[in-house]
Formats: C-alpha cells, sequence, structure tokens
C-alpha cells in the first residue's frame, strides 16, 4: 500500500504530501512502500532478486559505502546492508505462485468492475429525447410566475353564504374550475390557435363581468353565489388550455386520430391539472401558492366555488402524497404524460396505439428511476398508485360538477369550453 513516508529518518514529515517521497536506500524518487519501506523502483527490484536468490555479497571496499542514484550498482553488499539497515523484509516477498495469484485476483476484480459498468442502467438517447422534449413541453405550459392570474376575474372571498350556496358549495369548485378553462368545442381544441383561445376566452370574461354587475343589490342572487366560482373557473378554464398545449407536444399524441386526441383529453384533462397544481402546493399550510397573497388558495376557498369536502379531503390528502414523494421534475412530467395517455378511456378506439405510447413513457420512467434514485425501487409502484388515486378523484369531480351544471345561476359561470368538456362526457 502506497504511503507519504519521506526516507526512514524523516518521521516528522513522514504524512506531509507536499514533502517529495525519497528512496530510503539510494535518495531517488521513491514510488510507495515496498516490502516494509519506502523505496524507488529500482531498489524495490534488486532487494526481490536478491533475497529470491538468497545472494551473498561482499564489499570491495570497507563494507561502508555510501549509496546513491549513481554509485548504487557498484557496491551490491552495502546496498543490500542499506535495504535491511532501512527496514525491508524478505517475509514481504510474495513467491512466483502468490504474485500470479494477486495477479489473477487484480484481473478479476477489473472484469467485474467492467462487467458492474456494463449492467449498470443507463438512458438511451431517445429516452432522454423524449424526457427533454416533455420537460421543454411542461417550461412552455406552466408559468410558475403566475403572472396571468392576475386576468381572471378577481377572486371574492367575504359575504355571507346560505345554506343553499352552502349545498351548492359541495357540489363543484376546484375541478369545475378546471373545467371551466375550456372555451373551444371539442373539435376547435385541437384546430383553433392560440390566439383565438384568447380571444373567446377574453369575450367570456367580458360576458361574465356583465353579468356580475347586472345585478347585484339582490339579496337572493347575492346569498346563493358562489363567491370564488368566477375567479376559479378562469383558472381551470386556463389550465385546460395549458394542458392541450402539453399534450400536443407529447411525442407521438398529434398523429392519433383527433377523436381520440379528444377524448383523451375530455377524459384525462382534471387529473393532469390536480398533478400540475402540486407544484404549488405547500406542505406547511396545504394551500396552492400561485404568487402574491390573492391567489393564496386554500380548502375554504374551494369550497365557495362549489365543491365539497368529499372532494376536496382525499384531494388535499393526494397532493400531501405526491409532495412528498420528491420527485424529479423529469418524473413529474413522466407522470404527467402517463396519466394521459391510459388506453382505457371512455372514447378512445385506437387501444393499442394509445397503448403503446403509454408504455414506452411507462419504460423511460422505469429506466430514470434506476439510474437516479438508487434503492428508490418502490418508487415507480407509489407513482402508479397516484394515477389510481386520480381516477377516483375525477369520479368524485364529475358528480359534482353534474350538481354544479344542473342549477342555472351557477352553470352560466362556467365557459363552453368546461361545459363541453366536463358536461358532454365521452360515454
Amino acid at each position: 500500500m502506497e504511503s507519504t513516508v519521506t526516507t526512514s529518518t524523516q518521521v516528522p514529515d513522514e504524512f506531509d504530501r507536499n514533502v517529495p517521497r525519497i528512496c530510503g536506500v539510494c535518495g531517488d524518487k521513491a514510488t510507495g512502500f515496498h516490502f516494509n519501506a519506502m523505496t524507488c523502483e529500482g531498489c524495490k527490484g534488486f532487494f526481490r532478486r536478491s533475497m529470491k536468490r538468497k545472494a551473498s555479497f561482499t564489499c570491495p571496499f570497507n563494507g561502508n559505502c555510501t549509496i546513491t542514484k549513481d554509485n548504487r550498482r557498484h557496491c551490491q553488499a552495502c546496498r543490500l546492508k542499506r535495504c535491511l539497515d532501512i527496514g525491508m523484509m524478505k517475509e514481504f516477498i510474495l513467491t512466483d505462485e502468490e504474485v500470479q495469484r494477486k495477479k489473477d485476483l487484480i484481473q478479476r476484480r477489473k472484469e467485474e468492475e467492467a462487467q458492474k459498468e456494463a449492467q449498470k442502467p443507463r438512458l438511451s438517447e431517445e429516452h432522454r429525447r423524449i424526457i427533454d422534449t416533455l420537460v421543454e413541453a411542461h417550461h412552455k405550459t406552466y408559468d410558475d410566475s403566475y403572472s396571468d392570474f392576475s386576468r381572471f376575474r378577481p377572486p371574492v372571498r367575504e359575504g355571507p353564504v346560505t345554506r343553499s350556496a352552502s349545498r351548492a358549495a359541495s357540489l363543484h369548485s376546484l375541478s369545475d374550475a378546471s373545467s371551466d378553462s375550456f372555451s373551444h368545442s371539442p373539435g376547435n381544441i385541437y384546430t383553433n390557435e392560440s390566439a383565438d383561445s384568447k380571444m373567446n376566452l377574453s369575450n367570456l370574461l367580458m360576458m361574465y363581468q356583465e353579468q356580475g354587475s347586472s345585478s347585484p343589490e339582490s339579496p337572493e342572487d347575492n346569498g346563493s353565489r358562489l363567491s370564488m366560482l368566477p375567479h376559479l373557473a378562469d383558472l381551470v378554464s386556463y389550465s385546460i388550455q395549458k394542458v392541450i398545449g402539453f399534450a400536443k407536444m407529447i411525442p407521438g399524441f398529434r398523429e392519433l386520430t383527433a377523436e381520440d386526441q379528444i377524448a383523451l383529453l375530455k377524459s384525462s384533462v382534471i387529473e393532469v391539472i390536480m398533478l400540475r397544481s402540486n407544484q404549488s402546493f405547500s406542505l406547511e399550510d396545504m394551500s396552492w401558492s400561485c404568487g402574491g397573497p390573492e391567489f393564496n388558495y386554500c380548502v375554504s376557498d374551494v369550497t365557495k366555488a362549489g365543491h365539497t369536502l368529499e372532494l376536496l379531503e382525499p384531494l388535499v390528502k393526494f397532493q400531501v402524497g405526491l409532495k412528498k414523494l420528491n420527485l424529479h421534475e423529469e418524473e413529474h412530467v413522466l407522470l404527467m404524460a402517463i396519466c394521459l395517455l391510459s388506453p382505457d378511456r371512455p372514447g378512445v378506439q385506437d387501444h393499442a396505439r394509445v397503448e403503446a405510447l403509454q408504455d414506452q413513457l411507462s419504460e423511460i420512467l422505469q429506466a430514470y428511476i434506476r439510474v437516479h434514485h438508487t434503492g428508490g425501487h418502490l418508487l415507480y409502484a407509489k407513482m402508479i398508485q397516484k394515477l389510481a388515486d386520480l381516477r377516483s378523484l375525477n369520479e368524485e369531480h364529475s358528480k359534482q360538477y353534474r350538481s354544479l351544471s344542473f342549477q342555472p345561476e351557477h352553470s352560466m359561470q362556467l365557459t363552453p369550453l368546461v361545459l363541453e368538456v366536463f358536461g358532454g362526457q365521452v360515454t
């Protein structure tokens, strides 16, 4: 084993890495500890040969020659004596068989290391390309500054809530808001440009503002109105459009038929929104923080948009569990894409094609976890369980949305896109 000893007489500096290591026999540059002493390669070989041959040398001089790098070959007797004096021991010399076994062991270890390296999980170039594409798609469709929220109808948190309003609140809120975000018919979801979407949304916002100010003094209308529904409807409407943008950039999605694209989006969009919202969810206060205090949403805000705790309690539990998985951004976007490309969604025709796309993403996710999460063999199973949880949340959201949409005073707050996506569920 190599050490940093300089010579056998320079004990104070033996561990100083800045001090040159010198052969204790001849003063040449040492290469490490050999046979219990710091020596150069030349003196190491000389000592080994001498001991193995059991050589007997005689000094032609007075038996006390000074050995240096230049004259070390002149007197073998004094050189060997110097080797013994600095502590070199013949017991440390391996036999030819031991040397061979050591070489074989070193070779085996090299081969084992090479095999381990070869078997080490890796992401292929294709996998990396798809992951990069999904991350870029998410960045393009998720503004973590939440600057657009100021364009929504403002959140209204105060004001009395009647018993009927409380009951209505138990029917539809955050999920419903997600529905609101769609302002296109399904056929236009894939063909309209974003400018058209914004234009339709702006018209709807203007219409809602006029409706909201038409009869403010009506106590009955004011009492039964869900104060946060307009704002959260706009928020979810916005989110749905962003999910559409994300979906279009998933490799293979646009190659599906328009009918299958629509079926996948209509069935999964609320689940993807719930996954996306985890980015703004805070474990500290169990709320969604989307910029300033005005856009910090708690459960009570969502109840003022029509949802009950039958949806909100499992939703918060889902958000907490997902947050605690500490997913990498790459894992998060892969999970959203896998969620969206579920072949068992109602209305999907080409099950095999959608399943092939989902299987590829699942394979990439598992490969990513193997590479980047040592000991995380349960992470994939936990992530897939989250998709099962989302199905239950989706069902509850649909139930509450239907109850809310049956009430004209509330359904009129929903955008045509929300009404189309959540009102005309594919069966």
